[in-house]
């Protein structure tokens, strides 16, 4: 028997276990698995679908092989723009998370949408946004719609039900206008590129003065060729003004972004482009009678005008009688302003020459001769006074050096005592050592000699 007291084989001994409880092996499993895991966007079909009364989904995301659990809060789920049922396709922004009460591994969502429209509703914003960026829907870019187009080209399907109501509208607001039908399909596989290749088509005949791009209403799936990037490209090269009208009034596609105009309805956009042939009626007999009053007013002013330059009008004879005697009169005006002209004249040359006489050389050097005369008498005078006066200033300064001067001191019985290596004069007796030579200046001549001692004063 075996002893019960043995240990299996397979158990690690340990100083100290750590042991889980479930609720920690759950919370750590589940801050492992969302720290693990990015939001993610998961698509699948719904079942299993429940809405308890707090108003949070609960629901399993399955496809062909596995399915896994999740749940949506209310916070989120009341902002669905549809509402969820079982067998659904749907794409989900999700958190990956575990649910730690009963241990399951679950799906949080915060964003749900069907999943093909909403697949399409983001290739449109995308593309909207990306044509946004290059310019394509600038207003810069877009071409002012003819008021009364000569020809109107069509772009649709000439079996589609636009048609119709686009020639309906036509036909009632202006019958004299020309339409040329270019047929394309407006739906399905190679739809875009069919348009695309007309757009070109039609640019390169130029029969048109404006293009009209329309079908009926429909599904994001039927309109969805008017949001292909070729034909948006295609719209903003075509040189002729194209007005699209596709769908409803709430449908937009990117084509209606790119074209210069967009009408909300096929019928919509054939009423914009075509002129209303009564309101031209109108305007133009409103027109008739302004002219006519316009004209009837320009008449009666320039016939009174003409009266009252009739009778402005002078008699030719008179008027030439008139122009003689001024012509006279003129004339003697001229006569005595030339009379006064030339005394004025005369005066002025009086003048200059008196002036020119007074600046003659031989007046201006004599009159030079005795300035400069002048000048020299004062230029003596003033270089005595200077002279007398620097000579009085040196006497004086000569007495001053006389009377503090060393030669007066030596002449009073001093003496001027210095070291015979430098010359230096000597003041303290400190300054020399015994045996050194000197050299004593007196008032006339010079004694040389030796220290032979010193005393302090």
């Amino acid at each position: 028997m075996m002893d019960s007291s043995a240990r299996p084989s397979n158990v690690i001994e340990a100083p100290m276990r750590d042991i889980y409880t479930v609720s920690r092996l759950n919370l750590e499993a589940r801050r492992l698995v969302e720290s693990g895991f990015p939001p993610l966007w998961v698509e699948g079909e719904i079942s299993n679908l429940a809405r308890p009364r707090s108003g949070h989904l609960y629901f399993s995301l399955k496809d062909d092989r596995c399915q896994v659990r999740c749940a949506m809060f209310r916070m989120q789920n009341r902002h669905l723009e549809f509402e969820p049922d079982n067998g659904m396709q749907v794409l989900a922004q999700v958190r990956v998370s575990l649910y730690p009460e009963r241990g399951e591994f679950q799906l949080i969502a915060h964003y749900l949408e069907e999943a093909g429209a909403g697949a399409l509703r983001r290739a449109f914003e995308a593309l909207k946004q990306r044509l946004g960026n290059e310019g394509l829907f600038d207003d810069e870019a877009k071409q002012p719609i003819p008021r009364v187009p000569a020809c109107i080209g069509i772009l649709t399907s000439p079996t589609g039900a636009a048609l119709r109501d686009i020639l309906t509208v036509m036909r009632r607001r202006f019958p004299g206008v020309h339409a040329i039908l270019y047929p394309v399909p407006v739906q399905g596989s190679g739809a875009a590129a069919r348009i695309a290749e007309m757009l070109e088509r039609v640019a390169a005949r130029a029969e048109c003065d404006v293009l009209v791009l329309a079908r009926g209403g429909g599904s994001i799936e039927d309109l969805w060729c008017f949001n292909e990037e070729r034909v948006a490209r295609a719209i903003h090269r075509c040189p002729i003004p194209l007005v699209t009208g596709i769908g409803h009034e709430t449908d937009f596609t990117i084509a209606d972004f790119v074209a210069d105009r967009r009408a909300p309805t096929p019928s919509a956009a054939a009423e914009m482009i075509t002129p209303d042939a009564l309101q031209w009626r109108d305007d133009l007999e409103r027109a008739r009678l302004r002219l006519g009053r316009t004209m009837r007013r320009s008449i009666e002013e320039r016939r009174a005008r003409l009266n009252l330059l009739r009778r402005a009008l002078p008699d030719p004879r008179r008027r030439v009688q008139d122009l003689s005697q001024r012509l006279d009169g003129l004339l003697a005006r001229g006569q005595r302003a030339l009379l006064r002209t030339a005394e004025r004249r005369r005066d002025t040359l009086r003048a200059l020459l008196s002036r020119l006489h007074g600046q003659a050389p031989a007046t201006v050097v004599r009159a030079y001769r005795i300035r400069a005369g002048v000048l020299r008498s004062r230029l003596v005078r003033c270089m005595q006074y200077a002279l007398e006066t620097r000579r009085a200033q040196i006497r004086s300064l000569q007495r001053a050096l006389a009377a503090v001067g060393p030669q007066q001191t030596l002449d009073r019985g001093y003496a001027i005592v210095s070291r015979q290596r430098d010359g230096k004069v000597l003041r303290d007796a400190a300054q020399v050592e015994p045996g050194e030579p000197i050299e004593a200046r007196l008032a006339r001549g010079r004694l040389e000699g030796t220290v032979t001692g010193r005393r302090p004063s």
